[in-house]
């Protein structure tokens, strides 16, 4: 019987709501409103995914997941002037890497037949006209929040006078931005985006899609209540500033007459502290090569961020730690970090490098002597690697001081001794510098009885240090990252970028590195989790990219 209970408990758990989208859901099911869920992920592809848009994606596909429903991948390609193939692609392959696969691979531009059928049918409602003004003289009719607008000059011609126009206008018999289709809604209403919107604009230019059929395009507003209508789909969800648009939405819906209602539901965006969350501004980086690409690691593209070395499950670990919401707030960058840390350190092969080397020679060691040693590669783990040991090494420039600075230094330092992780307990006798007063080398003795893992090696030091085999070791590129903001600058977007988001150092690595392949994920000892670089590393350059470091760099994480 407990055992019973149990279950039940448990599966009372795992269906209960996550968030108010769910309750809202979940209310619909149960008044019947609906019978399943259907949702749509609908990107415009003209740009790069980042992690904003990974908090919408997340949402639409996990939402469905929940309620055994489906998601549709629809690309909102009703704007030709900045969209491209290459986004297309790179989106897809984006979603795929993040683990979830759609149910139907639909476009914006498939449906403009049927959008161009509903214009005409609206228009010989009489709830729609074509307007002759500008774009500025628009604005000006507009009015403001505080006053209504004026209905256009344009807004009473006749069915038949509007309905020439438009032909005329799908023809190509006039020149972009002359003349749009506009709805007549209420140019009084306290909502801006019911004072006659546009429903299509004339614009002569080659769609990725549909090459030249069209010369005028849907406007986003009047396209995706259609699309989501025609799909079926249940619940139209979207971030926060879409709210104001929904009575615009219902408004398509209805006056389209579609029989299936989609219900619209907003949540807040992801806004993360230091990081770039505008398609624009990044495309301005890549533009203005303030970056390497859209895949700079210091990029929150998911293209970025998966050469950086994070993972799927730590990013949505991060997005469900983040949580949904209707108000907007921001999230400490320390919290992705957080997710990514904990994720690999589950995972990621430990290695050891030196990122910035100074030689250590061990006097007292025969020459010409190598020894191999193994070491884990995870803690507790029956798989080993070789690491050689010899007479030269290197290691950290910051692990060495001549002076401690105090009784609390573990590190090494004239006179002090430490623990060489998996090999001896060495001593500091001396240094030696180059002519400009630099230490060129360090010079210690080593105890031949304190090999680690021997029994008989008793003595204990409370200093332990990685380092390299310089005989072995393979050259390596390491490229440390920093946040690519800094909140406390002001200014415009270039003033307020960091000014050491990026360093590159260039150090040693272990030769177990050459067994790697471009994307694989290490956690260096004492130094943080790296990822061989996705395009630029081989056996013959090692190029390692810094994800993120050991430790937690904030207070209190979201739970």
């Amino acid at each position: 019987m407990s055992e019973i209970l149990n279950n039940a408990q448990t599966e009372s758990v795992e269906n209960r709501p996550d968030n108010f989208i769910q309750e809202l859901i979940e209310q619909d099911l149960a008044e019947g409103k609906t019978q399943t869920v259907k949702t749509r992920f609908p990107p415009e592809p003209n740009g790069y995914l980042h992690i904003g848009h990974a908090k919408a994606l997340w949402i639409d596909f996990s939402t469905a997941e929940k309620y055994g429903g489906s998601c549709n991948l629809r690309f909102d390609d009703t704007n030709p002037a900045k969209e491209d193939e290459e986004f297309v692609d790179a989106i897809m392959e984006d979603i795929h890497w993040l683990g979830y696969e759609w149910d139907k691979l639909c476009y914006g531009s498939s449906y403009f037949d049927e959008c161009y059928a509903l214009a005409i049918k609206l228009i010989k409602k009489g709830v729609a006209y074509v307007d002759d003004l500008s774009k500025e003289e628009m604005r000006e009719y507009r009015g403001t929040l505080t006053e209504p607008g004026k209905n256009s000059p344009y807004r009473n011609r006749s069915v038949e006078e509007n309905l020439s126009l438009f032909v005329r206008m799908k023809n190509g018999e006039f020149p972009d931005g002359s003349r749009t289709l506009r709805a007549k809604i209420d140019m009084s209403s306290p909502n801006m985006n019911m004072r006659d919107p546009a429903l299509y604009r004339i614009l002569h230019m080659s769609h990725h899609q549909t090459g030249n059929k069209w010369c005028i395009y849907p406007m986003y507003d009047f396209a995706h209540p259609i699309q989501d209508a025609i799909e079926g789909i249940t619940h139209s969800l979207c971030s926060l500033e879409y709210e104001a648009h929904r009575p615009l939405y219902n408004w398509v819906v209805e006056q389209c007459e579609f029989e299936h209602k989609p219900r619209q539901i907003e949540f807040a965006r992801l806004n993360i502290t230091d990081t770039i969350m505008s398609k624009r501004y990044l495309r301005m980086l890549v533009e203005k090569g303030y970056v390497d690409g859209w895949d700079d690691p210091r990029m929150p593209t998911l293209c970025g961020m998966r050469r950086r070395g994070y993972t799927p499950e730590a990013i949505k670990d991060f997005l469900s730690r983040a949580g949904v919401a209707k108000a907007d707030s921001t999230v400490d960058a320390g919290v992705l970090e957080h997710c990514v840390r904990e994720d690999l350190n589950m995972r990621a092969p430990r290695l050891m490098g030196v990122i910035d080397p100074v030689k250590l020679v061990i006097e007292n060691y025969p020459e010409g002597k190598t020894e191999v040693f193994m070491a884990e590669d995870m803690p507790g783990s029956e798989h080993k690697h070789p690491i050689s040991f010899s007479r030269n090494l290197y290691i950290e420039r910051e692990d060495f001081m001549e002076i401690a600075p105090n009784k609390k230094y573990f590190r090494l330092y004239v006179g002090g001794e430490v623990r060489l992780k998996n090999a001896y307990i060495i001593k500091c006798e001396r240094v030696e510098k180059d002519v400009d007063g630099n230490i060129s080398a360090i010079i210690c003795t080593y105890d031949p009885l304190s090999k680690s893992g021997d029994v008989n090696a008793g003595r204990k030091v409370k200093g332990t240090l990685h380092w390299a085999d310089a005989n072995t070791a393979l050259p390596a590129e390491y490229r440390i990252y920093g946040p690519l903001m800094d909140d406390s600058k002001e200014g415009d977007l270039a003033d307020r970028l960091s000014d050491d988001s990026k360093k590159v150092m260039y150090g040693f690595i272990e030769p177990e590195i050459k067994n790697a392949k471009p994307g694989d994920k290490f956690q260096l000892l004492r130094k943080g989790y790296f990822c061989a670089d996705s395009k630029d590393f081989s056996p013959e350059h090692i190029v390692m990219n810094m994800t993120t470091g050991l430790r937690d760099s904030f207070k209190k994480i979201i739970k």
